[in-house]
């Protein structure tokens, strides 16, 4: 994978801010950032297409989001967080970082105006047809779903009716879904 000059440079800086907004607001438990990070890349692998328009629900500290970012940095991503410690800390990220390609929405995915997305990602917030549900109106028969899962994630999708393929990781299981009916 093509990684911009500058990627590991921006992660140690969100290394930094992590480390310092962790110690006030308890944002994750994570200690050591690099497989965090490879978890959020990985499936950049399979991804087949640059999308214009990149969702993430939940964002909660910036994974896989932040990271996604940096990579996709001709993508423009808008990151869906009500929690306000957890909001103020992307949208710190995003200055302190300058990226110029992310918004900040310090709110329910629910309750914003509707836009549409090329690509929509989430890691651990929900079930997969309560997110489907939630981003009502942010999607069409052209979304891509790409849903950061543990273990659970065939079960979740069995009643679905679209295009799906769960690739695995270790523990991981990354999820993909295309033509998903609003």
């Amino acid at each position: 994978m093509n990684l911009p000059d500058n990627f590991w440079n921006k992660v140690s800086e969100f290394e930094i801010i992590l480390k310092q907004f962790n110690k006030i607001h308890s944002l994750t438990n994570y200690r050591d950032i690099k497989p965090v990070v490879e978890d959020s890349m990985k499936p950049l692998e399979f991804l087949d297409f640059n999308p214009k328009i990149v969702i993430d629900v939940g964002s909660g500290a910036g994974f896989p989001a932040i990271f996604l970012s940096l990579i996709l940095n001709s993508s423009e991503f808008h990151l869906y967080e009500p929690i306000a410690k957890k909001s103020s800390f992307l949208s710190y990220v995003g200055a302190a970082l300058n990226l110029k390609n992310i918004t900040v929405h310090p709110s329910k995915i629910e309750s914003c105006q509707k836009i549409k997305a090329d690509l929509i990602t989430s890691r651990a917030l929900s079930k997969t047809l309560f997110l489907i549900e939630i981003c009502r109106g942010f999607y069409d028969e052209n979304t891509t779903f790409l849903l950061y899962k543990g273990d659970g994630a065939k079960e979740e999708i069995s009643n679905l009716k679209c295009k799906n393929s769960i690739i695995s990781s270790g523990k991981r299981n990354y999820l993909f879904l295309k033509g998903v009916k609003c």
